[in-house]
């Protein structure tokens, strides 16, 4: 019987070494939770344990219920029938199963039926579920929703919306996009105004909304009569009813069990979550962060399924008179992806814990607060936590997800001509990864994120840090390298600032953020071949492959080969 937890080797590793002490002392309120709830954790190791037995829950559901069916659910696909949405038999089966196993509000508070779980231990579960099928982390993953109502709500709306998510009752869907307004969310359009009696009401249309049909909704809508620009946009609440109109469901190349709908709201009552005008400046970037390493997980969980398939094809086929595991240049392939593989996760839960830290640090502060006590402390930790989150988020997403988009290219290609069969499930795979590097923010759009930060060098504290430090045997050869990175990007980073040119800056961020990228998950898995030797082979090709990019990205950068960005009229017209 498989378990996509246990039988994950490195994922168990990341869990063993994740050093949440802090963070779990934060949720659990100094441990005063347990004086409420006789399920809640005692100390550490007791918080720890309850989770590895949660993730052994998710991990026998994922291997054994859901991957069974992940080929039979994109076969079918959703359902849309008279202006309604149904899902896949096998999508309501999973849902059916993560409610009874009470995995619908693993972050949430319990006073409001859920786990109350650090937010790395859900990604952990968020990745397992993606290995075993990819669309149905876009139902199971849209927990941020309920999140992001803890977060921003007052008490009274709490209190309505998010048992229903704990429970499994509800699911949910942020509408945020519109036919004029993708990436761009400033543009939107759709009206939220106030009625005599002071009701909020919704009216527009929405499009590319991932669940659609969800039965509560997140929309962010133009509340300002006359603005244009993000600062008119707010924040609301209100249930999927009778005045919500699925207009269709997308044809869509890949994730088939999730439905992405057009929605219609017909003068829909809402609820304004927060401040009028804080939608898009504040909850929506803080909802689509927690959904950008959503999708990072849900990268790596599809990476993940496609190298297993590819290995046991490798194993099984023979060619030659022999297995093409054992020719080399198939064999090299493997240990490509296993090492991108590894690194991915050890970036993802190494970002994972940051955005914990700083969403648990202003937990605090807010109880602090409410108590008169002094949080200058804690408040420039907070920051500090702050700034590094917003750098590795967008970043994690870049690295993750274009990698899903090569393992899943590479085992198809192991898989020669029958990988291209929908037979074989790699197919399905390399179809559900292409949209990880679009939805939530293309690539493109997460360099512009995570560049300054970058340019900003907010990790340069660390790096210095990691520099001083001396590596046992062999390792220390590869801290060399990572300290060669290093000197390559200060002086890359001090080519661009010196031409002070602000496009030239612009056209240069890829390279920038990737050098960065290299530089942090290579300490990560230094100080992982640390403490585990099976850890040191996937640190030495990373860091050698490392070296030798940064210095392709260098050079991309000083001989200013994107300087024809300048003629893109003459060269593309």
């Amino acid at each position: 019987m498989p378990n996509f937890f246990t039988d994950n080797k490195d994922l168990v590793f990341q869990f063993e070494h994740l050093d949440l002490e802090e963070i779990v002392e934060l949720t659990e309120n100094g441990y005063a939770e347990a004086e409420k709830y006789d399920y809640a954790p005692h100390d550490y190791q007791d918080a720890m344990d309850n989770y590895r037995k949660v993730l052994e829950i998710a991990g026998d559901i994922a291997g054994n219920i859901i991957a069974p069916n992940a080929a039979s659910v994109d076969e079918e696909g959703a359902h849309f029938e008279n202006g309604k949405v149904r899902y896949a038999k096998g999508t309501q089966e999973a849902l059916d199963m993560l409610s009874k196993a009470e995995l619908m509000g693993i972050t949430l508070p319990r006073r409001y039926g859920g786990l109350n779980f650090p937010t790395t231990i859900y990604i952990m579960a968020i990745e397992m579920i993606s290995r075993a099928d990819a669309s149905l982390m876009n139902i199971f993953g849209l927990q941020d929703i309920a999140e992001t109502i803890n977060k921003f709500a007052d008490e009274e709306q709490k209190k309505e919306y998010l048992p229903q998510f704990a429970e499994g009752k509800v699911t949910g869907a942020m509408a945020l996009t519109e036919p004029d307004a993708g990436s761009d969310l400033q543009a939107v359009k759709l009206q939220a105004y106030q009625t005599e009696d002071g009701q909020w009401r919704l009216r527009g249309v929405k499009r590319f909304i991932t669940n659609g049909n969800g039965d509560i909704l997140l929309v962010l809508a133009r509340s300002e009569p006359g603005t244009k620009d993000g600062r008119g946009l707010s924040m609301f609440v209100c249930y999927g009813d009778d005045t919500v109109k699925v207009r269709r469901i997308e044809n869509k190349l890949g994730i088939h069990g999730s439905p992405t709908c057009e929605l219609q709201f017909n003068d829909t009552p809402a609820q304004l979550v927060g401040k009028r005008k804080f939608g898009l400046i504040k909850y929506v970037m803080d909802l689509m962060n927690g959904a950008r390493l959503g999708v990072s997980a849900q990268a790596l969980g599809i990476s993940q399924a496609a190298y297993e398939e590819a290995l046991d094809y490798a194993k099984a086929r023979e060619q030659f008179g022999k297995s093409i595991y054992d020719i080399p240049v198939v064999a090299n392939m493997l240990i490509d992806m296993r090492v991108r593989l590894e690194s991915d996760r050890s970036l993802l839960y190494a970002t994972a814990k940051a955005v914990d830290l700083r969403d648990k640090l202003e937990e605090r502060i807010h109880h602090l607060k409410a108590e008169g006590k002094d949080v200058s402390e804690l408040t420039a930790r907070q920051k500090e936590a702050s700034k590094i989150a917003a750098l590795l988020t967008p970043m994690t997403k870049y690295v993750l997800t274009e990698n899903a988009n090569k393992i899943t290219y590479d085992a198809l290609q192991i898989h020669g001509g029958t990988g291209y069969m929908k037979e074989f499930n790699i197919e399905r795979l390399a179809r559900d990864a292409r949209i990880t590097n679009i939805y939530e923010g293309t690539s493109q759009l997460q360099v512009v994120a995570a560049i300054g930060g970058v340019i900003n060098d907010i990790m340069g504290a660390y790096f210095e840090q990691k520099e001083k430090r001396h590596y046992k045997g062999n390792l220390q050869r590869l801290a060399d390298m990572l300290k060669e990175i290093r000197l390559i990007f200060l002086d890359s980073l001090k080519y661009v600032e010196d031409k002070n040119d602000k496009y030239f800056q612009d056209v240069a961020a890829k390279e920038l953020v990737e050098l960065y990228s290299y530089l942090f998950t290579g300490y990560l898995l230094l100080d992982e071949a640390e403490v585990d030797s099976r850890k040191v082979f996937i640190a030495n090709r990373f860091i050698i492959s490392a070296e030798a990019k940064a210095r392709q990205n260098a050079e991309a950068i000083k001989n200013e080969q994107f300087s024809d960005l300048l003629h893109a009229d003459e060269i593309l017209i």
